[in-house]
């Protein structure tokens, strides 16, 4: 039972990731980029190709995996959203980020090739610490250090304040002299950067895997969803509470029925709170 609890956890640290890559882009640009989940694939497989393939030690392969997903996010926003947000409000950017990583996932597969590939251990150690193996803990940190750090960024930083400032009124902040066209591509960079280190140190729990990308991508909407759209708060507890979820229904009554109860969370929640747990109620005026 307490490795059900520990990988539970673990893939929902994966799906917290995701919901905060989800909210920090979504901050500037009010925009549910269908890229997200992709960031950490391109993480994951990017890093197993650099240490397995390239040889590289642990570190620069890292730097690189993150240095991937923070290109990625650069393109993400330039491509898919700032041409599109510039030419209409309509929600068009699902069609442009939708393209963008479907083209993505095929060309990974085409590289990289379709079928799950092993990650490297990132830290000496053998298989026999069950709960305690890297591969449970190393998200899990990384979810805990991008919670924490991405809290402080907002509170303690300038760059926070004018992320707090576009998304609260992107046309006051343009009045008086934000960039709001650098805000938002400065969010899209970090949020490549955040996908790139989770995506690293998630490998060896999901493998290298080019359909990576989609599953998480689900999932951390479910996660942001269930907590709330834009609450870090309710992105930990969305994305754990579905992690934990699966893992259980996985336990006790087999894989098939994992994303059926995932949505089905979903459902219940956006019936009694379609606002999620911790979201804001929308006024609208009449």
């Amino acid at each position: 039972m307490l490795s059900v609890i520990v990988s539970g956890l673990a893939v929902g640290a994966v799906y917290v990731i995701t919901a905060l890559i989800y909210n920090l882009m979504y901050s500037t640009s009010k925009v549910l980029s269908v890229t997200t989940g992709h960031i950490c694939m391109l993480g994951g497989v990017f890093g197993a190709w650099f240490t397995t393939v390239l040889g590289w030690p642990v570190l620069p392969a890292l730097l690189g995996a993150v240095a991937i997903g923070t290109l990625f996010g650069v393109v993400t926003e330039l491509v898919a959203v700032r041409r599109v947000l510039a030419r209409s409000d309509e929600h068009l950017w699902l069609l442009s980020t939708l393209a963008l990583a479907t083209m993505t996932q095929q060309a990974v597969g085409l590289w990289w090739g379709t079928e799950p590939r092993r990650f490297p251990r990132v830290i000496p150690q053998d298989f026999s610490h069950g709960a305690a193996d890297q591969k449970f803990w190393l998200p899990i940190g990384v979810m805990v250090v991008a919670a924490l750090g991405l809290e402080l960024f907002y509170r303690r930083t300038m760059w926070g304040k004018l992320f707090q400032a576009t998304s609260e009124d992107a046309f006051a902040a343009r009045a008086r002299g934000i960039s709001t066209d650098r805000v938002r591509m400065m969010s899209y960079a970090i949020s490549g950067a955040l996908g790139g280190l989770g995506g690293f140190a998630a490998g060896q729990l999901t493998f290298a895997y080019f359909a990576l990308g989609l599953t998480l991508t689900l999932n951390g909407f479910i996660a942001i969803a269930v907590g709330g759209l834009g609450s870090s708060v309710g992105a930990l507890v969305g994305g754990l509470a579905l992690g934990l979820l699966s893992a259980f229904a996985t336990y006790l009554f087999g894989g098939e029925f994992q994303q059926t109860i995932a949505v089905g969370l979903l459902m219940l929640v956006l019936l009694i709170r379609p606002e999620g747990l911790f979201g804001a109620r929308g006024v609208r005026a009449v």
